[in-house]
């Protein structure tokens, strides 16, 4: 008899045996469980409810932690997070321990990180945010950065990380930019499986090495209408299917995903934590999720009260579990109900076996029933282990976006610039130390950051004035009055772009021109008469007209990690060659949003009265110390028919004197279709290394699902007609060729 057990089996990337072995053990756990402990499986409570170690090392619990996991608990969050790794695996040992013991059927918890910048934990290695894994157009490379993650992760206790983002960014207001991997539907597909499978192990490091992902937030959540955090989401069924679900889709289907988080938000007024299309019709129906899903923090609760979609909490309850939600992220007045409704209304019990065997699947498949517990001794080894700290350095160089060249100002020489002043509010203090290591005595340096660019206060920022940044101001520029050239270190912070959390905190902006008094410092830097090298760190895009115009360079660094000085020290003075794009387009300024590459082309009809139209810089730009020629843009045929593919090749030369990396770039415009069409779609990416003088001949498959939409009739189907191949180092310099499907 063919049951939705056996079609799990079916699908497992464990195999059949295993994942029937599994689900027996599911099967027989449930029916021994009180429907308090079965509930008690559906709600993550935070550590910080009180957890802690005394004096002599020994386990304290408050009352009310003990009170929340009585009946056991699906997963703890951020237990042992300020702790190095070391201690957190033996905090975590002993919690769990207690947890083990505790319950009447010796079921262990899911203890959960995040990672934004690696494991988000002390001891850690702090790798460089997603939005530069993006910039990197190196999926291979950033599965390496997640596995070292997962590693790192399992390491000290942790078998969950609410990560990675698979939104698309599109709006720099939004204070959670950096958190993402861009703006483009293919790139972000790309990079969001190359994070899970890394930091799953390939799915199979599930067992013992590695940790299960929870991507999110599904779905729509970059999309908030004026980039303000928790604000609405307009967008078409149409754009939906087309755009945002797909990397989604690819994290569940290709990267097998063991978790997804929904989000904060709604869908055309639906919230998402109440969408049981979104949840179970798509998600698993469609999809074949076998994973378990997690609300975002307290927003079961808010759909009553913030969303306003429920009644009472009983209600909120109800449309969560009925939607497809199985785990209540830190709320306590929500699914703690359940036992009390169920009680009421017996129908709600296999919905409740269908959420709580989805945790007790993800346990098992994490192998925490076999093995609760981490090493301390494999936490301490592991842990910002040198080749660890060389593959954070190694993301960084990758990323790295050179902007601008003027004259061929980079790499910088010594015999024409022997001081450097370094200077800017976003000059950290270990960034002399680390341009001082890499230059050696070649350089004699000077640092001055100047001025800050906030108050600091992490909740609720206060700009500081011209008045205060002026005396700071004056200092940077007498430190570079006294050198030969100047990197500034110019852009935004943490405390400048930031998630704004609910109740006391804002980060999304309205503007994104340059903060403060950053702009009169590049200036009074300029007037000096030396070169002025821009290296720029940022969590959001921002608009650097003047900086554009009038810089001798830009080095984009988006947001790195703990080797990010380091890396664009060896950039600058030409130990390694720039190779980073854009993952997302550069306005000139914010009234021009919307402003996404692959907008409906009927969109860029018009521009503006009284400023110059076009990107600043566009999605796929970035510039290199060596030249490449593209040529010889060849199809495999010219006409096909619908259903088949064909291939596109072009031969790529380095022209230069420098060996060095290039993006290619395949993009796929389709001119005529049942409904208005995006300019153009990027559909394939490969990033090659050539010497000086080589040439390489690659090739793109074109499948048909590349050329795929949602037509008029709501249907997703590859359209007969003419399709335009673009080929080429960004999404506006590029070869082309047509063919025609039939």
């Amino acid at each position: 008899m063919h049951t939705e057990a056996t079609e799990r089996s079916r699908k497992s990337p464990l195999g059949p045996a295993s994942a029937d072995r599994i689900e027996s053990k599911v099967r027989d756990l449930l029916s021994r469980m009180s429907l308090e402990e079965k509930v008690a499986q559906m709600r993550i409570v935070h550590a910080n409810l009180g957890v802690s170690l005394d004096e002599d090392g020994q386990l304290v619990l408050s009352d009310h932690f003990k009170e929340q996991v009585k009946h056991g608990i699906a997963g703890i969050k951020n237990p042992g997070e300020h702790d190095s790794p070391q201690d957190a695996a033996r905090i975590n040992n002993l919690l769990q321990k207690y947890l083990v013991e505790n319950s009447r059927h010796g079921i262990p918890a899911l203890f959960v990180t995040e990672s934004y910048n690696g494991v988000d934990a002390a001891g850690t290695t702090d790798f460089s945010r997603p939005i530069n894994m993006a910039a990197s157009w190196n999926p291979e490379l950033v599965r390496r950065v997640w596995d070292q993650v997962g590693r790192e992760a399992r390491a000290r206790g942790m078998h969950m990380c609410h990560s990675p983002e698979a939104d698309l960014i599109r709006d720099p207001r939004f204070g959670r930019m950096s958190e993402t991997f861009g703006e483009d539907t293919h790139l972000v597909s790309e990079m969001v499986v190359a994070a899970v499978t890394g930091v799953q192990g390939d799915y199979h490091g599930l067992a013992s090495t590695h940790i299960g992902a929870v991507t999110k937030h599904f779905a729509g959540y970059g999309q908030v209408e004026g980039g303000r955090n928790f604000a609405s989401v307009q967008i078409s069924e149409r754009d939906l299917a087309d755009q945002i679900l797909p990397p989604f889709q690819a994290a569940v289907q290709r990267a097998k995903t063991l978790g997804i988080m929904a989000s904060h938000g709604d869908l055309n007024g639906v919230a998402c934590h109440a969408n049981k299309q979104l949840l179970t019709d798509i998600l698993r129906d469609q999809w074949g999720f076998n994973g378990y899903t997690v609300s975002d923090a307290n927003d079961i609760g808010r759909l009553f009260y913030f969303m306003a979609v429920a009644e009472n909490e009983d209600e909120a309850a109800l449309l969560g579990l009925k939607a497809g939600m199985n785990v209540d992220l830190y709320n306590e007045d929500c699914y703690v109900r359940l036992p009390q409704l169920a009680a009421k209304d017996t129908s709600l019990i296999p919905l409740i076996d269908q959420a709580a065997g989805n945790v007790l699947r993800a346990k098992f498949i994490l192998g925490l029933f076999e093995n609760p517990y981490a090493s301390e001794e494999q936490a301490r080894a592991i842990s910002r282990s040198p080749s660890a700290l060389q593959l954070a350095l190694e993301s960084e160089l990758d990323s790295l976006i050179l902007l601008k060249n003027e004259n061929k100002t980079l790499p910088l020489d010594p015999r024409a610039t022997p001081k450097i002043a370094l200077v800017g509010p976003l000059l950290k203090p270990n960034t002399l130390a680390q341009f001082q290591e890499v230059a050696g005595d070649s350089i004699a340096f000077v640092a001055e950051k100047g001025f800050s660019l906030t108050n600091g206060d992490i909740n609720y920022p206060d700009l500081l004035t011209p008045e205060q940044c002026a005396p700071g101001l004056e200092k940077a520029v007498q430190a570079a009055a006294s050198a030969d050239a100047t990197v500034l270190f110019v852009g935004g912070d943490e405390f400048t772009a930031k998630e704004a959390f609910f109740d006391f905190a804002i980060g999304d902006r309205a503007s994104i021109d340059l903060l403060g008094s950053q702009v009169e410092l590049f200036r009074r830097l300029k007037a000096l008469g030396k070169p002025v090298i821009v290296a720029l760190k940022h969590r959001r895009t921002l608009a650097i007209n003047e900086l554009a115009a009038e810089a001798d360079a830009i080095l984009d660094a988006w947001d790195p990690g703990e080797q990010g000085d380091t890396a664009i020290a060896m950039t600058l003075f030409g130990h390694s060659v720039p190779s980073g794009k854009l993952p997302v387009t550069v306005p000139r300024t914010i009234g021009q949003l919307p402003f996404h590459y692959s907008q409906k082309k009927i969109n860029f009809k018009k521009g503006y009265m009284f400023m110059e139209n076009g990107p600043l810089y566009p999605f796929g730009f970035g510039l290199s110390y060596t030249t490449f020629h593209y040529q010889d843009l060849q199809l495999s045929a010219k006409q096909v028919a619908n259903g088949d593919s064909l291939s596109a090749s072009i031969k790529i030369s380095n022209t230069g004197d420098r060996p060095g990396k290039e993006v290619v770039q395949l993009y796929i415009q389709d001119p005529i279709g049942t409904v208005v069409r995006p300019a153009k779609e990027l559909k394939a990416f490969r990033k090659i290394y050539l010497e000086p003088g080589e040439s390489q001949t690659i090739s793109f498959a074109i499948a048909p699902e590349m050329l795929a939409c949602t037509g008029a009739d709501n249907v997703r189907k590859v359209e007969n007609g003419d399709f335009v191949v673009q080929v080429g180092s960004s999404s506006e310099t590029f070869l082309e060729q047509r063919f025609q499907v039939v």
